[in-house]
């Protein structure tokens, strides 16, 4: 089965996800969750896997700090791709551990030449553990920090070229970053190695209290303007496997498939 458009696995869609007859469907499981030496979640997992193609994104690499991987992280990380055999695995561009201590976001850092260094050395560390490319997905931003040395999409292309890692491009987080810092989301698009994208992501986002930034909260349907960036990014880019992110007020499993299918439909346009 060649994948087009998926879904993240929800646990408690399980029945219906192993039953969907729809064609080209796959699930993104969050690495983290699925990092244990047995039981009902990876009972669950084996099973789909059984069935549908499967991706793993990690939320937990933190491939920005100035310390290498975690390697009891990495070593968790390696048996579950050697079990599950994913069609993709990838990771944030951000940061959230410093030694011992980890913080329950993916934060952002100065795009120095330094950060250069080591974040192409910490992905080829996971590389060479995982024995395979990994995508690295581009982040979602709330504010202008200071000292950047490189643009985002120079930074990413580098990476490229230094790492042979590919890029996982979020649709959504393209849009929330361009509204909260005020540049042009085409522009940006339009400055990526179209050759090294290899998966896109579409997510619902919120606003904050006062309504001027945008939150990339995966907790709502797909905005319209993100929908209509995706159009653009694949008439630019052509069609790449798409998942449709969800991860609060989860809906029933019909209502995400509809999502899907809608993204189904632009990349068959």
């Amino acid at each position: 089965m060649t994948p087009t458009a998926g879904l993240s696995f929800k646990p408690q869609h399980f029945a219906e996800a192993v039953a969907c007859p729809a064609a080209g469907l796959w699930f993104e499981i969050h690495a983290e969750n699925y990092m244990a030496d047995g039981g009902p979640r990876l009972a669950m997992l084996d099973a789909l896997r059984d069935e549908r193609p499967i991706s793993v994104h990690g939320v937990g690499l933190s491939l920005a700090s100035a310390e290498a991987p975690d390697p009891v992280h990495l070593g968790k990380l390696a048996r579950l791709v050697q079990r599950c055999q994913p069609f993709l695995v990838s990771e944030h561009l951000a940061w959230s551990r410093i030694g011992e201590r980890c913080f329950p976001d993916l934060l952002p850092f100065p795009r120095s030449n330094e950060a250069l260094d080591r974040i192409a050395r910490n992905i080829s560390i996971v590389q060479d553990v995982l024995r395979r490319p990994i995508l690295i997905e581009n982040p979602s931003l709330y504010l202008n920090l200071k000292d950047h040395e490189w643009p985002e999409t120079a930074f990413l292309s580098e990476l490229v070229s230094r790492t042979g890692c590919g890029l996982l491009v979020d649709i959504n987080n393209v849009a929330v970053s361009a509204h909260n810092l005020g540049f042009d989301a085409h522009d940006y698009l339009a400055g990526l190695p179209g050759h090294a994208i290899g998966e896109y992501h579409l997510a619902g986002h919120s606003t904050d209290e006062a309504g001027a930034l945008l939150i990339d909260s995966h907790d709502a349907p797909v905005a319209e303007h993100v929908w209509e960036l995706f159009d653009h990014a694949v008439a630019r880019f052509g069609t790449r496997p798409t998942l449709i992110e969800r991860d609060g007020n989860v809906p029933a499993f019909p209502e995400l498939l509809a999502e899907r299918d809608r993204a189904l439909g632009a990349v068959h346009a």
